[in-house]
């Protein structure tokens, strides 16, 4: 049976994948895993001309899986913006059905497809005749979520906010991963409490800036990977 989660964030550059990596890690020593996002922005050339996915290649490299780099993502843009915008300006916009057929396409060679968001959870994906948003996405692939905040100042604020717009939606929150986090900081620590006590979730992991892994166990993580069904 395919298992799978999808990570998003409270915003961008809150560090999605570098968790994203270390949680591939982590899976791949147990099974086949994948990685896999939709729509990538910012990207640069390789020397053969083609775009490279960042995002795709760290998580590749940090990680180690062998999976070939052009199945990780589907829409590849070179400008550094919202993907609905890149989108539009090199004339590519996101096709719902070709996400899904690929990331079918993942689940019946892996165990594991872990997917990556676009910025935080209100991202637009595409906003033309046609009107696509990261949780039109999520809802697609039918995965349950976890969310991804720095641990510094504001994350209650803005990890409540996620959290909200979420559930509002339907969709399934199974916990919290509190990046840049310095355990013993009298405010990080009452963050995670915080976060904790007002949305009801687990904060699961914290990761610090040097981490070389989540600090859970990996039948843990089996377990918030559990349940994601390929439609």
């Amino acid at each position: 049976m395919h298992k799978g989660i999808f990570i998003t964030g409270t915003g961008t550059d809150v560090g999605k994948t570098f968790v994203t990596a270390l949680l591939v890690r982590q899976l791949a020593e147990t099974g086949g895993t994948a990685y896999f996002k939709a729509a990538m922005s910012g990207n640069e050339y390789g020397a053969d001309g083609n775009m490279i996915p960042g995002d795709a290649l760290f998580v590749k490299t940090v990680s180690g899986i062998g999976q070939p780099l052009s199945s990780m993502c589907p829409y590849v843009y070179e400008r550094a913006v919202s993907p609905h915008l890149a989108a539009r300006i090199e004339e590519n916009p996101v096709e719902l059905a070709n996400v899904t057929a690929q990331y079918a396409a993942l689940c019946s060679e892996y165990e594991y497809v872990v997917c990556e968001g676009s910025g935080g959870i209100v991202c637009p994906i595409r906003f033309d005749e046609t009107q696509l948003f990261l949780k039109d996405i999520i809802k697609a692939l039918d995965l349950p979520c976890l969310i991804v905040a720095d641990a510094g100042l504001g994350t209650i604020n803005s990890v409540v906010l996620t959290c909200d717009y979420m559930k509002s939606h339907g969709l399934e929150v199974r916990g919290l991963i509190f990046n840049h986090f310095h355990k013993g900081d009298v405010m990080e620590e009452d963050n995670k409490r915080m976060c904790e006590m007002l949305t009801g979730l687990p904060v699961v992991a914290c990761v610090g800036d040097d981490a070389a892994s989540l600090g859970i166990s990996t039948e843990s993580l089996k377990a918030l990977c559990s349940g994601g069904e390929c439609t």
